[in-house]
């Protein structure tokens, strides 16, 4: 099927999938009623303005409240001034300007020939990925983290490398995740960029304990440790490595020595390949798989979480396996892990439930980590010796192997190609209790304690 060829058919044809995108959104899967949103607003006015304390918070007629650092509570205080449909509003703002900031930061060169069409069909397109709606309708940051973390790619990038881990050091502070990829800074060899990202996260810490020294006292002695305030393990919107083992030995609690192991292991596996993603100066496949690794080794990764899986995406969009991309967008905007959310025995309920859990390890097994034969530079000895010029086209995979000084940024990622100078010069409305996508009616909702929805990791 050919696209409009007009300008105006063009439109039509973006207006009609909007709305279908939209009505879609809005009833099939269910709103979640802004779950989460909810809790940040309830905490975050309770502290302000009634003296309550961040972790003594509940949503009113459930048992959930805020389990983030207290460094996000810190964050989300300018809510406590505007009412609550102010809040949702801007929340919506925020999280259309993340998807157009993360499409643009991840294909904007596959897009650019295709205009604001392409534009439109990819916002439309990232709209139905489940993450990606949950993440909308639970009112959650993750695309905000996600968007942080890119910003610091696309600095380093761009020679702006001054500032750069900033981002991941903010995403950190407000959930431990994307602490992971001070790991991937460190493994590059960007020594700058992972002090910067350190200090930011610990200065933050700092700030929230000054403002808010009991509660960040009562989160670092006891709550980050205590994973039964996130919610059980075992909900199927859990699509970690911790969730396959707890819906494996349910109700009994999993052993800590077999995930430790799993943990080790899938650490073990994203080093290997981001080594050899960074040797091939393929910072894009780098990021991607350090997305996949922090979504298997969590605790909990509720389902909106996986946003972390899109770089993955552009990975393989760049490197033309569209067959294998488009089927695994289709899996993931299916709810298919619902299919099991009241009983995941058995050989079905092992597959099944787990799903994203398998997508995400098949990626980081299997993600293209090297460039693609049009991409790679001459293995020559000048090109070790001589830094070629500053071109976000032209990466200098034989300075990356052979040089111990820093690696190069992350510009497969921010610029669309596989490196960049710093490579180049080596250096359910009215409702406050959500429904699930495409299951019945929990007793409890996805968000919160059963899901991770305001959760720490």
């Amino acid at each position: 099927m050919r696209p409009p060829s007009t300008e105006r058919g063009r439109l039509l044809l973006v207006l009609f999938l909007a709305a279908a995108v939209a009505a879609f959104t809005a009833t099939v899967p269910l709103l979640r009623g802004w779950f989460d949103l909810r809790v940040y607003y309830g905490t975050v006015d309770a502290w302000a303005h009634h003296g309550g304390r961040i972790y003594d918070y509940r949503v009113p007629g459930t048992s959930y409240g805020f389990t983030y650092p207290p460094f996000a509570a810190l964050g989300m205080l300018p809510m406590a001034f505007v009412g609550l449909n102010t809040a949702i509003g801007l929340a919506l703002l925020f999280n259309l300007g993340a998807v157009a900031f993360v499409l643009w930061v991840l294909v904007r060169r596959e897009l650019r020939r295709y205009g604001w069409f392409g534009w439109a069909l990819a916002c439309c397109a990232l709209a139905l990925l489940e993450p990606v709606r949950d993440t909308v309708s639970f009112g959650q940051v993750n695309l905000l983290l996600l968007a942080l973390v890119l910003a610091d790619a696309w600095l380093l990038s761009t020679g702006r490398g001054r500032w750069a881990g900033a981002g991941i050091g903010l995403a950190a502070a407000v959930k431990l995740t994307p602490a992971l990829f001070i790991g991937l800074l460190l493994l590059a060899r960007r020594w700058r960029a992972a002090a910067v990202a350190t200090a930011v996260a610990v200065a933050a810490t700092a700030l929230a304990a000054w403002a808010a020294p009991d509660a960040s006292r009562f989160y670092w002695t006891r709550a980050v440790w205590d994973t039964t305030r996130v919610g059980r393990l075992d909900y199927v919107s859990n699509q970690s490595l911790q969730g396959v083992l707890a819906r494996l030995v349910a109700p009994e609690t999993p052993s800590r020595a077999v995930w430790a192991l799993a943990v080790v292991l899938t650490l073990a596996v994203w080093m290997w390949r981001t080594h050899r993603a960074l040797r091939a100066g393929n910072w894009r496949a780098a990021f991607a798989l350090t997305g996949l690794a922090a979504c298997l080794v969590s605790p909990i990764t509720w389902v909106h979480h996986l946003v972390w899986l899109l770089p993955s995406f552009a990975v393989l969009v760049h490197r033309r396996r569209l067959r294998i991309a488009g089927a695994l967008y289709a899996v993931l905007c299916s709810s298919v892990v619902w299919l099991w959310f009241d009983d995941a025995s058995g050989i079905d309920g092992f597959l099944g439930s787990n799903t994203y859990v398998w997508i995400t390890l098949g990626l980081l097994l299997g993600l293209p980590v090297g460039q693609p034969r049009l991409d790679r530079p001459p293995l020559s000895r000048s090109a070790s010796t001589v830094p070629p010029a500053a071109t976000p086209t032209a990466p200098d995979s034989a300075q990356v192997s052979s040089r111990p000084g820093p690696s190069p940024s992350p510009t497969g990622v921010a610029a669309g190609s596989e490196a960049g100078p710093d490579c180049a010069r080596g250096g359910r409305p009215g409702s406050s209790e959500p429904t699930g996508t495409t299951r019945p009616v929990a007793a409890k909702p996805q968000s919160s304690s059963e899901r991770a929805s305001s959760k720490t990791m």
